[in-house]
């Protein structure tokens, strides 16, 4: 090198070469005599040093293209390769073959199933260490790792269970075929196999997300000291592929700023995704090393296997060390799926040097030099390294293969992803690759392979799961504990009516009722309050002091409002979990917390209060994980209903959260009115959550408008939980309206109730509708009893029956979508009118009586609507609806609200 060439690419001349030669042998030297460790620490203080001398530094988290842990530093494996190899090899088989059965033509339908061959062939040497000698079930000595599969997995869990007599050749043969109960279902799903998945993670990047916030819970149970899981895992294993998710990346600063060494992800880099690279001109392993080092964690790359070290050993000047990295990941595609010929030209070719390294191996030695992942010595090191680490999160990235092993049918394809039927000479090439005993004759039937009870193959897939506690996955689907949730007396506060002059919230009766459940001596430790930043909105600030906020690193400064009652408080047992802006971290929290009692058999009892608008329209796919998890506890909307927020506009109006509620089967909504409307409501799902554990979580939408609460009309409990009460009776006059409601917009039915009678002479009774949803499924469950039972006496829904001793037509108005209400138009009872009025269109800024004006659901149109639903069946005047609409000043040419 002359002093005016750049070394490394960098740019700038080296004006002393001998100088720079001097500082890179002592660099050698203290490597080679007191190891990485001194010589990492040395070039922290010799940076940290320049830095302070304001020279410019670049930045890189990056380390070279090789693995991060070297040979002589590697963890040996105490199991015994050579049968771990064979059990792998015969849960390859099964995967495959179950996978290819599944798509064999059906002659019923014509069709197939689908599924995936080549993400387990990529990551079944990983599943194998973990599966031998990491992963803990749940046991007297430990509470169970957690695991979260990579989706698309699942045919090789399968072939492993089955191995392990947990699964039977039935259930094998209906993979995918699920509705006569005998089959197993597509991907990860708790709720489809109840005992077996713990999480749901197909649908990418929230299973990264759920699984950073799981192991952040676990950590919050035990500073709490409600459970001890000190020695417990989360094991994450992602494609590098859905690390492109938004979700998969967004709380990984959490993860490392709470030093979350129980924190593991392993994420497969075959630097394939579905259709094709994930990083063709780039190199994927390298920008997620940066990612994650940038944000604290531990990284470890395991890239090369084996068969490498001695070529590495021998790299004296850096040539392959350049050319791995020179070579982009679409490269590296092309050399594994091309042959050892091809990857000598084109690899190892493009330096005379590096072709000399491998001038004595043959082109079938060049083409068997395999990734990091596909070795199972390696891969036992990596998993020893990171469960070994303390202080900060570890995520592994690993190379491997998609599809590796298929052939070429698929190994390295961009087609891999959607290979799932394979030819015969395909699966012969599949079995000789593996070895698999199964003689040609029977190649057609592509058999199940599952070794003699009492083989070695056999008794040591049952040892080592012994070792570790059992067989994994497994969910619990109740806890072992069990609390009785106080009567609901004890919720005096809320139930009953507000003294004279003294008007709440909705709002604030969650918060009465909340604060009173945290004084229950046994119940309110497991109560876990979520707040995204919003608490002094919804008035909860006062349990800040109270309970305080959860921090594992306490409070290391003094609190600008620590001379105030209610000053912030972070404390390491603090009970609050407060999440910042962040409804996704808020969601996942809650989740964690909502499905404690499987994965830590301790019931927990999560309230995840949020801007309503920024619930389920924000955070929709988690909810609907959430329902798959069979999650339970309380989703409370603040500020609900699109115009009962003053001044906040579009983005922050919620008129549809309860018709996307209404799609998740096991989550039960309301939208309450009143004070004890909330009590009994938050009673009930007490009741069944905690004491009955039912899986079901409820949505319950509040207000921040103040008024007086009338308190619970004993009686009305049981039809305020089905979702329709009778609140307020109308005068002894004819004609007769029934006008339902509720939320806020309840309040404007009893204001419209007053003008019928005092200016329009007609009586109307007022029913609260705490829940459509509610009426909706009962109302939808009767009509399936009557379709499938004709000859019986049919059924009639809630909604007919209470309604049915009351005569006129109905008219129902919220401060939501028509669509809300209008579900329940098949239960009217028969010849009756139904109008419905509802908040269709965008939000927008302005005071609560102008809003309700513009979207038509004000007193005034709802006196409309009940006079001209009379009209319509012939009992007042339809001029008497025309006086009406010139009475109020309705603009009746005003554009739609639903355009406007």
């Amino acid at each position: 090198m002359t002093a005016t060439e750049a070394p490394n690419g960098s740019g700038a001349g080296d004006l002393d070469s001998q100088e720079t030669r001097e500082w890179m042998e002592a660099l050698t030297a203290v490597i080679q005599r007191e190891g990485p460790e001194r010589a990492h620490f040395l070039l922290e203080q010799l940076l940290e040093e320049a830095r302070q001398n304001s020279v410019d530094l670049p930045f890189s988290a990056n380390t070279g293209y090789v693995n991060t842990i070297e040979p002589g530093q590697e963890a040996r494996s105490p199991g015994n390769l050579e049968i771990e190899q064979r059990l792998r090899a015969y849960m390859r088989w099964n995967a495959m073959a179950m996978v290819v059965k599944a798509n064999r033509a059906n002659p019923a339908d014509g069709g197939d199933l689908g599924g995936h061959i080549g993400s387990f062939a990529s990551l079944a040497s990983l599943f194998g260490a973990g599966f031998n000698h990491f992963w803990h079930a749940e046991s007297e000595n430990h509470g169970g790792d957690c695991l979260f599969i990579q989706g698309h997995v699942s045919p090789g869990v399968y072939a492993r269970a089955y191995m392990e007599g947990r699964l039977t050749e039935e259930q094998l043969l209906n993979f995918r075929q699920e509705v006569d109960g005998k089959g197993l279902s597509s991907y990860p799903h708790p709720k489809l196999m109840p005992n077996f998945w713990q999480f749901p993670t197909v649908s990418m990047g929230l299973g990264p997300l759920n699984a950073i916030y799981q192991a952040r819970f676990l950590k919050y149970l035990h500073a709490r000291g409600i459970a001890n899981t000190e020695n417990r895992k989360v094991w994450v294993f992602c494609g590098d592929g859905e690390m492109d998710e938004v979700e998969s990346l967004g709380a990984i600063g959490l993860a490392a700023r709470e030093k979350l060494d129980n924190l593991i992800f392993v994420i497969n880099c075959n630097l394939q995704r579905l259709d094709g690279p994930v990083r063709g001109n780039g190199k994927i392993i390298q920008e997620l090393e940066g990612e994650f080092r940038g944000s604290g964690w531990n990284v470890i790359k395991l890239i090369w296997g084996s068969q490498w070290d001695p070529l590495l050993a021998a790299d004296k000047d850096g040539a392959l060390r350049k050319i791995m990295m020179e070579c982009n990941d679409g490269d590296y595609q092309a050399f594994k799926a091309n042959d050892g010929a091809y990857v000598r030209k084109h690899f190892f070719g493009r330096d005379p040097r590096t072709l000399e390294m491998v001038a004595h191996m043959t082109d079938e030695e060049i083409g068997d030099l395999r990734r990091g992942g596909h070795d199972s010595k390696k891969v036992y090191a990596a998993f020893d390294a990171a469960v070994k680490t303390t202080g900060q999160p570890t995520v592994l990235l690993i190379k491997t293969v998609k599809g590796f092993g298929m052939g070429k049918v698929g190994e390295g394809k961009n087609t891999v992803h959607q290979t799932k039927k394979l030819g015969a000479e395909d699966i012969k090439f599949f079995r000789d690759r593996f070895n698999i005993p199964i003689p040609d004759s029977q190649l057609d039937e592509l058999p199940f392979y599952k070794p003699a009870d009492d083989t070695p193959e056999m008794r040591y897939l049952h040892e080592r799961r012994k070792a570790l506690g059992g067989y994994l996955p497994h969910r619990r689907t109740k806890a072992d504990e069990s609390f009785k949730v106080p009567p609901i007396e004890t919720f005096k506060a809320v139930i009953e009516p507000t003294a004279e002059g003294r008007e709440i919230s909705t709002t604030q009766a969650y918060v009465r009722f909340l604060t009173q459940l945290l004084r229950e001596k046994e119940i309110g430790p497991r109560v876990v309050p979520i707040l995204v930043d919003e608490a002094r909105t919804f008035g909860m600030e006062g349990l800040f002091r109270q309970i305080g906020i959860y921090n594992p690193a306490g409070q290391q400064y003094t609190p600008v409002d620590k001379d105030q009652v209610m000053y912030y408080k972070e404390d390491k047992a603090g009970q609050i979990l407060q999440e910042g802006i962040n409804e996704a971290g808020g969601m996942s929290s809650w989740i964690a917390a909502a499905t404690s009692y499987s994965t830590s058999n301790r019931i927990m009892i999560p309230f995840y209060v949020y801007y309503s608008m920024f619930g389920f329209q924000r955070i929709g796919d988690l909810a609907w994980a959430a329902g798959d998890m069979q999650a339970r506890g309380f989703l409370l909307g603040g500020t609900s209903g699109r115009t009962t927020l003053n001044g906040e506009g579009l983005q922050h109006e919620d008129g549809h959260s309860h018709i996307l509620a209404g799609t998740i089967p096991n989550c039960i909504s309301y939208d309450p009115t009143f004070a004890h409307e909330v009590g009994v409501i938050l009673h009930h799902g007490l009741k069944r959550m905690v004491e009955s554990q039912d899986n079901v979580f409820y949505y319950l939408t509040l207000l921040n408008e103040n008024y007086a609460m009338p308190g619970l009309t004993p009686g009305t409990e049981e039809q305020i939980i089905k979702g329709m009460y009778l609140c307020k009776e109308g005068a002894k006059l004819t004609p007769r309206v029934q006008l339902l409601g509720s939320g806020t917009i309840l309040r404007e039915s009893i204001a419209a109730q007053e003008l019928l009678e005092k200016e329009w002479g007609v009586a109307a009774n007022v029913w609260s509708c705490p829940s459509f949803n509610e009426l909706t499924r009962d109302g939808q469950d009767a009509e399936r009893w009557n379709l499938l039972h004709p000859l019986e006496k049919p059924r009639v829904s809630f909604v007919g029956q209470q309604l049915e001793k009351h005569t006129g037509p109905v008219v129902a108005s919220t401060d939501y979508m028509k669509a809300y209400a209008e579900q329940i138009r098949p239960f009217i009872p028969k010849g009756r009118t139904y109008k419905v009025l509802g908040t269709d269109g965008f939000g927008r800024s302005d005071f609560r009586v102008k809003l309700r004006e513009h979207f038509e659901i004000n007193r005034h149109y709802i006196v409309v609507a009940a006079l001209k639903a009379l009209s319509e069946e012939g009992t007042v005047p339809v001029a008497k609806v025309a006086e009406a609409i010139k009475k109020y000043g309705i603009k009746t040419e005003k554009v739609n609200p639903l355009y406007a």
